[in-house]
């Protein structure tokens, strides 16, 4: 199996490669201004976890999605509203890629839990479709079909693991990421929909509770404890007063020593990040919930080539 990275050109006309596609947390999120498209301003620190999913894709007649792994099929909705699906028909359309693919989605990374699992698909195909081409459009135009699929695409489809992001997700500031350190992400029953959960944040502001603005500074970007000082997810309090169960798993993970302890994303998986060198012990919980144990990532993996 060969690596990309190192040489950029050891892809071109591969006929399949495959490529870990990173789940995400939040280390912070700040929603902002709606714009009159009906769009929210964000601001937001994403941090890629070494948890992923395994993107395939192959040169093919036709063109294909196949789904397979620990998440159900049938949560994931029709392939025409896949993520990946849509990344690759707007690569081919951008790139005037007349051929067929074959993707083969194997997920790992739960839906629908603010973890970004559809959003790292697209990005990871994005990345092997171009890697593959003997012409590629170079991560430029990549994000720029990216910002077209959803907020957390672009900084998921970047050579980033950590970066400041804001605007509509496509504004990124790389950072260098905190050493790596163990995650445990509870996974509820339930999930929660993002619209929905937009819709009781603008309820709240309606009612006059606003959060101040705050001034970031460079050393509280790079090192866990700085990061612990402004980590605040502004759909946490209104998401937890729709599932109170949510708060009491975020303090069961503070009770262990987690800091940062939240919710990624608008939910409903809360990840606590465990001290350095501690022994990971997970909180007792009186929900049932799923706990996955992952680290943070220090890299993005690379496209490889299939045999």
């Amino acid at each position: 199996m060969t690596r990309a990275g190192g040489d950029a050109h050891a892809l071109r006309g591969a006929r399949a490669v495959q490529v870990a596609a990173q789940a995400k947390v939040n280390l912070r999120l700040r929603i902002l201004a709606r714009e009159a498209s009906g769009f929210h301003q964000l601001e937001t620190i994403f941090l890629r976890l070494e948890l992923a999913d395994t993107v395939r894709v192959r040169r093919a007649k036709s063109r294909s999605l196949d789904v397979a792994g620990t998440v159900d099929a049938a949560a994931l909705g029709p392939a025409a509203q896949n993520l990946a699906w849509r990344a690759a028909h707007a690569y081919a359309a951008a790139a005037s890629w007349r051929g067929g693919f074959a993707i083969e989605l194997e997920k790992r990374i739960p839906v629908g839990g603010g973890l970004g699992g559809g959003s790292a698909d697209a990005g990871a195909v994005l990345r092997a479709l171009d890697a593959m081409s003997t012409t590629p459009l170079g991560e430029s135009a990549l994000l720029e079909i990216a910002g077209t699929l959803g907020a957390d695409v672009p900084f998921l489809t970047s050579e980033q693991a950590c970066a400041l992001s804001w605007g509509r997700g496509e504004r990124m500031l790389g950072l260098a990421p905190p050493p790596a350190r163990s995650i445990v992400l509870l996974v509820p029953a339930f999930g929660v929909n993002t619209a929905e959960a937009y819709g009781w944040l603008a309820a709240r502001a309606s009612s006059g509770a606003r959060a101040g603005a705050g001034l970031l500074d460079l050393e509280s970007l790079t090192s866990w404890n700085g990061l612990a000082t402004i980590a605040e997810n502004d759909f946490e309090r209104v998401v937890s007063a729709h599932h109170p169960v949510l708060a009491a798993m975020v303090e069961a993970l503070c009770r262990v020593g987690c800091s940062p302890a939240m919710l990624s994303g608008s939910g409903s998986v809360v990840f606590g990040v465990f001290p350095a060198d501690a022994p990971v012990q997970l909180p007792a919980l009186s929900e049932p919930c799923t706990a996955l144990l992952t680290r943070s990532a220090n890299q993005v993996e690379p496209v490889s080539a299939l045999d």
